[in-house]
This record gives C-alpha cells, structure tokens and sequence, in this order.
C-alpha cells in the first residue's frame, strides 16, 4: 500500500518545485509510473482474503480493482487537462494538479481503509477538492450552483451514517471489516432500527446516485472542467457502490424487507434517465444521465445481496468507469474545438476528424454493452441474478438495455454523422496527446475481456 500511497503523496513537492517548463511532463510521467506500480496488486497471492499492510490499511479482490483505476486515472486526468489549464498562470495550474494529486490520495485511503470511520472520514475529504475543481475551473456561471447542489445533497446524505456508525461501534465493539463480518449477527426489530438502517445506504446511495436523489450529478458534471467530469464519473460514483457492498455485510436480517423500494427506484430509475437521455441537447449532460442509468443496475445488483449480484455490480462499476471517463475526454475535445456542447451545432465530425469518429464509436458501443466487452458482462451477471431474484424485473432491465443503445447510437449519429455545418469546417485537427488518452482508455476495456477474473472480486 505504502509503495502507491508515498509516490502519491510524493506528486505534491514534484507539482510545486518543478520547472514551468517540465511541469505537465514531470506530473504525467511521475502519475503513469505509480499507475503502472499499482498493477502490482493485482498479482493476488494471499488465501485469507485480505492482504493488509497495517492495522489500518489494507487491500482484497474487492478494492483492489477500484484502487488500481483510481491510480489509472491520474495520468488521465492530467493528460486530459493539459490544452485548457496550459493558458493560466503557472501558480493555478500547480494548485489544479495539487488538487488531482490531493484526490488521488484520499481515493487510494478510501478504498484501502479497512477500518469503518477511516473510510467514512475519507469518502467525505473526496468531496473538497472536487468542489474545489468544479467551483473554480468549471465553465459556466451555474457552476457555483452545481458546487452548492453538490454539497449539499452529499452531506445531507452522509452526515446520518457517521451516527449510524458510531452506533454500530457502540454494539459490536469494533468497526474493522476484518472482525466486524464475524461479529454476532445483529437483533434489528425496533423502528430506531430501520432508521438505522436506512442512514447506513442512504449516502452511499446518493452517491451512486440512485434515481431521486440524483440531481447533484448532471449539473456537477456538466458544469465541472474534464477532470471533474472524468474523476466524478470514474470513481466518485464507485465510492457508494463500493460502501454499500462493504455495509450490506453487516445490515443483514433487514435488507430482505427494507430493500424493496430502493431496487424499484433504481430499476424506475434505469427506465427514466434513460429516456432523458433521448431528449438531451446538451452532450455532458447525456453522458452524464447515462452514467445514473447505468448506476442504477449497479445498484439493484448490490442490494439483492447474492454473490452473482456483487460480481456484477463490481465488473459494471470498473467497465463503466473506463467507459464513462472516455466518453467525456471525447466531448471535452469536441467541446475544446467547437466551444459549444450542444450537439446539434457540431455533427458531421467524421467528415474532419474520421480517427476520432472510431474512437466515439468505440466508446458507444462499450457503453451500450456489446459483446464480448466487460460492460455486457457485468449487465448481463446482474440481469440474470435480478431475474432469478424476482422474473418480473426483466421487464425494467430489458427495456433498460433497448433505451441504452438506442441513446448510444443517437449520441454517436448526432455528433459524427450527418452535413457538416458551414461555420465548424476550420477547427484545429487532433493531438497526439488525445489519441494516446483514448487508447489509454479503451485498452484497458478491450484486455479485460481476456482476463475478468482481476475484476470480479471474491466470488469465484
């Protein structure tokens, strides 16, 4: 653990010493090479589960797939950032990696904690630096709005399950996920119990987010710069799903009855973001709903608690991850060009850039799930466990997978076919810098359908 976590604490004195000059190069290489240093954890030689380093830290085929996408993203995010941040003054471009940097820390402590308030104090230090990106780089005048919706929806939701967990260490003596899954399982049958029940979830379900409670996000992403929307969609929203997967051993006797309405609302939820999709204009802001639809599967995967629900839930959240963080480096590009994120205004870019139009479409057909990608197979583990839950569900995943790519291919149509407008024909063509992000992606999505099982966890 400490072999990531030193390098990464590391990028802070290497971000404010290094020359103007060098900086992006020497924060990009330092990243890459910690990313590439935390594939180590994916050689699993340990039989009891849990590979710890200290008391307090520790990994296990649940984390460590989040871990090493968390790192993954780093050199991403920076590569990404480079065209819009280079023209600042030197000082805001330190602070803006600093930030990436600060985040990148406080992940890697999150989803290495093995201890409860640990992770609780950690999944809630996440939210300052992006609410630092968002407010400060984002594009326009609401994003001060989406810093405050932010905010306020994250705290409102986590601020019962610090009292939930001070309760549950009053009961158990302990709040170590080493210990506490061996503990007596708990007598639940007061009200006060629900309640607590119910403050465990609900901040890692607004995290998710679960359709309801889900507005934060298409404005934090639509008003965040590229590495907020990346970060945000990438691992952000992997925090809940993450959470609920650890709490949910715990809240047993329970969850059979008090889960019902929140899989109808993630389910309903697929349904609905889905078909909002289909009638955005704003192209972050589809990304971004798509992003809630796919949440929602991850969701309902979790809360039925079987271990083909947990598989699935895990393999969708790291495809998704990849996925989602491509397709908004790719409307960031366009967004950079045309200075518009309406995608009416700039169709026909396969006309100019026909490299780029394969890595949109790419990009969709990874997040409509085609076979044999790890997107479909995630979908299709947590479709067949919810259909083995309850045949009714079906119904909601089916038409959910129908309106997925039916809004894919309307996004790919929208921006790359069609006349191409007369007032776009002299944009600047693609870097190289942008071509290596899109493979750095998707490269990753296309060798994981070689080798799954390094995603999906202990259930083998």
């Amino acid at each position: 653990m400490l072999k990531i976590l030193i390098p990464t604490i590391m990028l802070f004195p290497t971000t404010w010493l290094t020359p103007s000059k060098w900086l992006w190069s020497v924060t990009t290489t330092q990243s890459l090479l910690i990313a590439l240093t935390s594939l180590l954890w994916l050689k699993w030689d340990s039989e009891t589960g849990w590979s710890t380093s200290s008391l307090y830290m520790g990994t296990d085929p649940l984390s460590t797939p989040l871990l090493v996408l968390t790192c993954w993203l780093l050199p991403l995010m920076i590569l990404a950032s480079r065209n819009h941040v280079a023209p600042e003054p030197l000082v805001r471009q330190r602070a803006y990696i600093t930030l990436l940097a600060s985040l990148q820390t406080f992940l890697i402590m999150a989803f290495g904690a093995t201890e409860l308030i640990m992770f609780y104090i950690m999944f809630e230090a996440t939210l300052i630096p992006t609410l630092i990106i968002i407010t400060r780089w984002g594009n326009q005048a609401e994003r001060l709005n989406a810093g405050t919706y932010f905010l306020f929806y994250t705290l409102a939701g986590s601020l019962p399950l610090l009292v939930a967990l001070l309760l549950l260490h009053q009961n158990t003596g302990t709040l170590s996920l080493l210990i506490i899954q061996h503990t007596q399982p708990l007598m639940l049958h007061t009200w006060g119990d629900k309640f607590w029940w119910a403050a465990c979830l609900i901040a890692f379900l607004v995290k998710m987010p679960l359709y309801g409670v889900h507005l934060w996000l298409p404005k934090a992403h639509v008003e965040a710069p590229v590495a907020g929307s990346m970060v945000l969609a990438a691992i952000l929203l992997k925090l809940g799903g993450y959470g609920m997967m650890r709490m949910m051993t715990v809240l047993d006797p329970l969850s059979k009855e008090l889960a019902y309405p929140f899989i109808i609302l993630a389910l309903w939820g697929i349904i609905m973001t889905g078909s909002i999709c289909l009638r955005q204009t704003d192209l972050k802001s589809l990304i971004a709903y798509s992003s809630v639809s796919h949440m929602g599967l991850v969701a309902g995967g979790i809360l039925i608690q079987t271990p083909w629900g947990f598989t699935g839930a895990i393999i969708l959240m790291i495809a998704h991850g990849l996925v989602s963080s491509a397709l908004f480096c790719l409307a960031n590009t366009t967004y950079e060009r045309t200075h518009s994120r309406t995608m009416i205004l700039a169709r026909g870019m396969q006309m100019l850039f026909p490299l780029t139009a394969t890595w949109w479409f790419v990009a969709n057909l990874a997040n409509l799930a085609l076979p044999p990608l790890p997107n479909l197979m995630g979908e299709i583990i947590i479709i067949t466990a919810m259909f083995n839950w309850s045949p009714l569900t079906l119904a909601l995943t089916g038409a959910g997978t129908l309106i997925t790519a039916a809004y894919s291919l309307y996004l790919f149509l929208m921006t790359q076919r069609g006349p191409l407008p007369t007032h776009i024909t002299n944009l600047q063509p693609f870097h190289t810098r942008e071509h290596l992000l899109m493979t750095l992606h998707l490269l990753p999505v296309i060798l994981l359908i070689t080798k799954p099982e390094l995603m999906w966890g202990w259930w083998y």
